[in-house]
């Protein structure tokens, strides 16, 4: 049955159509002001900035990272350098890791360190640095004498004790929530405002900015000792902030300050990549390079990336992004698209499989969904809870059951902080980690019905009821005569759009001119609707009545037998821009439709 959804209009301000009939730029240029406000930015300087990020301001200052601990890492990098020691990146397997990995080792091997990179086998090694982790990078590299954690490690207390008794020192770059203590690292570059690339980069910057000063010093042909000189190009740099925008669209931080700035960036470099690995990609996606936007980050991208960690080793996604081999880059951009199918099937299946168990009124009553199955794959647990709360809207909780140990992965909903709510049955979990609205733990498979029964309770206290009731956030009423290609191109100044930055979304009263069912099912609804025509108006009506817009209702199918042709609707909706043949049209993408 279809949930209700609440409308919540930010700004009442009325438009009318005369409005933009009599003067369309002035309106357009008062509407950008009002989305705006919208989105918290209310001054000149702020909508500047906001309009027209510069890269400079990213600075440790900026995000909120520690100048002390982060000056310590660059001279604990340093020192390797001189001392010719190894180095291990420790990595994670989802896009940002997997990015941040790149970042660092190509910025540390380009300065002369000695360096390879890690990436964490999901099943057998678990999430994040470990004691197993330690081991293992230890057989492949005996002689490392310092690991740098990419997006990982700030809960890792009981691993980084460990790394120190194996006499390793330990830099930990994350953007994850903070446990009740710090590990005892030898340096902690962390912050929440970015993800674990942009950490990464700001990490790489100021490396290179201390080193390339200091390689300058040295070019009167004294090399510094132990240290080559090296050519610094700045297209790593410009490469680096592309594989940001990768890590900032998949990893849903918010578009806002410095991963906005970051992101619009990067998507620029992202469009014009010379990297083989991701020219590689695009081919098989059958997808242009010059067309990347947010979208084709979080859906074709992104998920390909993901693929390999989630089902085999994520280290040939690590591989394809760092590859100069053109025939290499194509054979593992091909290895990625099939897994990512495998992916995509495994997913549908233990999907269905758990709303069937949920079905029958199974949800009634419950602010919480949690199932756990020996069937379902730590892989894909995440994208199973983010389904799960797409279907029920609640916090859900997937676990993959193993013989003494099983993995859970957890997805919220707005509002509702997800690893704070785990945390508080911290006593019955082997770790727990994650960001307030995705998180991941381990716990003793025989300890899952009371961690069950606990969260159960905790959430009939610590879950409003109104938190699970979807929200329609509009902006403000619209009339549809005033949409035009203009304000289209006026909204797009706001772009890019995703968490934290929603798409300007309108209501309308509009006429249905005609309705249809489409795709499998009849579960959408294709539209056309134009405005309403009051009896008696006096604004040339006959030019009005030809403004008419298709619309498209996605999973609103059920809609069609209670709309008829030449009926008046509420809707709530995105305005979106087709091209066919260089021809540029505008449809409405509907959010909900209140009917009168």
């Amino acid at each position: 049955m279809k949930q209700e959804k609440k409308w919540q209009i930010v700004n009442q301000l009325q438009f009318s159509a005369s409005d933009f009939s009599d003067n369309s730029q002035e309106t357009e240029e008062k509407l950008i002001q009002l989305l705006l406000e919208n989105r918290g930015i209310i001054t000149k300087e702020d909508a500047q900035e906001f309009l027209h990020p510069s890269l400079d301001k990213v600075t440790p200052d900026f995000v909120g990272i520690d100048k002390k601990q982060l000056q310590k890492a660059i001279q604990r990098v340093r020192d390797a350098i001189e001392k010719n020691e190894q180095v291990v990146i420790f990595g994670d397997y989802d896009v940002d890791g997997i990015t941040a990995s790149a970042i660092l080792w190509e910025s540390f091997q380009s300065l002369g360190t000695r360096v390879m990179p890690y990436i964490p086998h999901r099943v057998g090694e678990g999430y994040g640095l470990s004691e197993k982790g330690i081991d293992n990078v230890l057989v492949q590299y005996p002689d490392t004498k310092l690991l740098v954690t990419v997006d990982n490690g700030i809960v890792a207390n009981e691993a980084v004790a460990y790394a120190n008794q194996k006499g390793l020192d330990v830099i930990i770059t994350d953007h994850h929530t903070l446990g009740d203590q710090l590990p005892d690292a030898y340096a902690i570059v962390h912050t929440t405002k970015l993800c674990g690339a942009g950490v990464g980069w700001i990490f790489s910057q100021e490396f290179r900015s201390v080193t390339s000063k200091r390689i300058k010093e040295s070019q009167n042909g004294k090399e510094m000792a132990g240290e080559p000189l090296v050519s610094l190009n700045d297209n790593i740099v410009n490469e680096h902030l592309a594989l940001v925008a990768l890590a900032t669209v998949a990893d849903l931080v918010p578009l806002t300050g410095a991963n906005r700035t970051l992101l619009i960036h990067g998507l620029k470099e992202l469009q014009k990549t010379t990297r083989p690995g991701l020219l590689a990609l695009c081919s098989e996606a059958e997808l242009a390079v010059e067309k990347i936007d947010v979208y084709a980050i979080g859906h074709i991208i992104g998920p390909r990336l993901n693929a390999m960690g989630r089902m085999e080793s994520a280290m040939d996604s690590l591989r394809l992004l760092c590859t100069k081999d053109r025939l290499k880059a194509k054979v593992l951009a091909d290895k990625l698209g099939s897994t990512n199918k495998e992916r995509q099937d495994i997913t549908k299946a233990l999907t269905e499989h758990a709303i069937t168990f949920f079905k029958n009124g199974k949800t009634d009553g419950k602010k919480l969904l949690f199932i756990a199955h020996e069937s379902y794959e730590e892989g894909v647990i995440g994208l199973v809870a983010g389904k799960l709360v797409e279907q029920y809207y609640r916090p859900a909780i997937v676990l993959s059951i193993g013989e003494k140990i099983s993995k859970a992965s957890a997805r919220s909903v707005a509002g509702f902080n997800i690893i704070e709510f785990i945390r508080s049955a911290s006593t019955l979990l082997v770790n727990a980690g994650g960001h307030p609205m995705a998180a991941g733990f381990t716990i003793e498979t025989e300890k899952i019905l009371l961690l069950q029964e606990k969260l159960e309770q905790l959430a009939e206290k610590s879950v409003d009821g109104d938190m699970l009731t979807r929200v329609v956030k509009i902006d403000c009423a619209l009339p549809v005569e005033g949409i035009s290609q203009n304000m289209y191109d006026a909204l797009q100044t706001l772009a890019p759009f995703g968490m934290g930055n929603f798409e300007p979304t309108f209501t309308s009263e509009v006429v249905v001119t005609d309705i249809k069912k489409v795709g499998q099912d009849g579960k959408h609804l294709k539209l056309v609707v134009g405005p309403v025509i009051a009896s008696g108006d006096e604004k040339s009506p006959s030019t009005r009545l030809g403004v008419m817009f298709p619309a498209i209702a996605f999973g609103q199918g059920e809609l069609g037998s209670k709309i008829k042709a030449g009926e008046t609707i509420q809707i709530a909706y995105t305005i979106d821009e087709n091209v066919w043949r260089d021809k540029k049209s505008l449809q409405l993408k509907i959010k909900d439709i209140h009917l009168h």
